[in-house]
């Protein structure tokens, strides 16, 4: 599932990202690495508000949706 669709407080592992190699680059360097634990922290109107490696970020639901998750 798409980390997008994820619910606050839930804990998800990345395992894979969709979209072009610019874009999964650009996610890689924020922390996002397959096997890597994100927290969803919470939601606003553009996007989530996540906790990854410690640190915490905010991503639009763009991005998030190309970010694949499992539990």
């Amino acid at each position: 599932m798409a980390l997008s669709m994820a619910q606050s407080g839930e804990i998800k592992t990345v395992k894979r990202f969709i979209g072009k190699e610019e874009v999964i680059t650009r996610l890689r360097e924020m922390g996002f690495v397959p096997g890597e634990k994100v927290q969803v922290v919470g939601h606003n109107p553009s996007g989530l508000i996540l906790m990854v490696k410690g640190v915490k970020l905010a991503l639009d639901r763009n991005l998030a949706s190309r970010i694949i998750v499992c539990d």
